[in-house]
């Protein structure tokens, strides 16, 4: 299934800009994570080397064509792995994934707070990214990644139009460095009013980039502690 019109739209409109992790209740979720482990610490599988979501990660990510330490990674920058999370713009569970993703992907929308779900629905969310993007098979692992985890938090239309900025200028837009110098510039009316950019103004890009970083940095301990 592509990502249709409609659906990139509404998904521009909602994650249109950078997504800080912007829960209002943070902490008393983290108490509320931390009481459910002890109390239920004899039913949690052990060991694990991630969090207690290793078994389902690596279950959806084998089903979902995903690794399943990108995806953990994901989960610790958005969520800290704290299940019944919402945040202030309607996102919600351990990816924090918005209605929108489930409508696209004709889920009930109230089964975004099922786990299971809430993961399966990020890794579908991931591959359309990938899809979308068209980035060439000979893209290096990293960028790509770092480019599909920009598109994940900002929305794909300011990515696209990063790269298609890069391709104008003679730069690489398979390359994240350079794809992520654009996605800076994008806040400056000589950038984002040219004619190949179509989703105007960008002025998230301090967050996109920090987000990425974490991500990555994440995704690089998560490989040092455990196999795909």
């Amino acid at each position: 299934m592509a990502l249709s019109v409609a659906f990139l739209a509404g998904y521009e409109s909602q994650l249109g800009q950078a997504r800080p992790i912007d829960f209002p209740n943070v902490q008393e979720a983290i108490e509320a994570e931390k009481t459910f482990t002890e109390q239920n610490a004899a039913t949690v599988e052990l060991p694990y080397v991630i969090s207690r979501f290793d078994n389902l990660m690596r279950k959806v990510g084998a089903e979902e064509g995903q690794d399943w330490r990108l995806m953990s990674a994901i989960a610790y920058c958005e969520s800290r792995f704290i299940e019944n999370l919402m945040s202030q713009r309607g996102a919600a569970g351990i990816m924090q994934i918005r209605p929108v993703v489930a409508r696209h992907f004709k889920v009930p929308v109230e089964s975004i707070h099922d786990t299971e779900t809430n993961i399966r629905l990020a890794g579908k969310l991931l591959a359309e990214l990938d899809t979308m993007l068209r980035l060439p098979k000979s893209t290096p692992v990293k960028d790509r990644m770092s480019i599909i985890l920009a598109s994940y938090n900002a929305g794909i239309g300011h990515v696209l139009d990063a790269r298609r900025l890069a391709r104008q200028d003679g730069a690489n837009p398979n390359s994240w460095s350079d794809v992520s110098r654009y996605l800076l510039l994008m806040s400056d009316p000589a950038y984002y009013e040219q004619d190949v950019v179509q989703s105007g103004k960008f002025m998230g890009s301090g967050q996109t980039l920090q987000y990425v970083n974490h991500v990555m940095r994440k995704y690089d301990q998560y490989c040092n502690k455990a196999t795909l």
